[in-house]
């Protein structure tokens, strides 16, 4: 007996980048991260890592690619910072693996499902890096401020769908 699936082949398509395109897109993101802030300080709020390592994770919807590029990310934006090395790193690999096992069974090409899952991504990253640095570095003076994450998962949101929209133009069906 057959069996049916109520699920499409489009929302189970896993997609594919150009090389030139895996490589660039999140070099330009760290490089943009690290350098816009010193222009403006306010933009410090941005996190344009974060959005690539969702969006590359929710593409190619497969949880240890997903990882390794959250991770990959993560330390090279580490290696730019003043912060300990590994803290960005850890914090991007649990976001790309979740982005991607949800990319999985969620269709995230829906919009609404795209800004749900960046707001709320933005929000857990904000936990994870909060955990770290006060639990596994030991900074004491590390708090958790709910408003400015807040305010902050909701810029990036922001920021995050027409990125999505520009780079949805790179994937072609592998």
């Amino acid at each position: 007996m057959a069996e049916h699936s109520y699920t499409s082949r489009q929302e189970l398509d896993q997609y594919a980048f150009h090389p030139a395109v895996t490589l660039l897109v999140p070099v330009a993101a760290v490089l943009l991260q690290a350098e816009l802030p010193r222009l403006w300080p306010p933009l410090l709020i941005l996190d344009l890592p974060l959005i690539v390592v969702i969006f590359f994770a929710v593409a190619r919807r497969n949880p240890i690619s997903g990882t390794v590029t959250g991770t990959l990310i993560g330390l090279f934006q580490d290696g730019l910072t003043t912060q300990q090395f590994g803290i960005n790193g850890i914090a991007k690999a649990i976001i790309g693996y979740l982005a991607a096992s949800i990319g999985f069974t969620v269709d995230l090409d829906n919009l609404l499902n795209r800004i749900g899952l960046n707001f709320l991504l933005c929000l857990l990253q904000s936990g994870i890096l909060y955990l770290i640095e006060r639990f596994l570095v030991g900074a004491p003076g590390t708090r958790l401020q709910p408003l400015h994450e807040l305010l902050r998962a909701g810029i990036n949101t922001a920021i995050a769908i027409p990125v999505f929209f520009f780079l949805d133009r790179f994937r072609h069906r592998d």
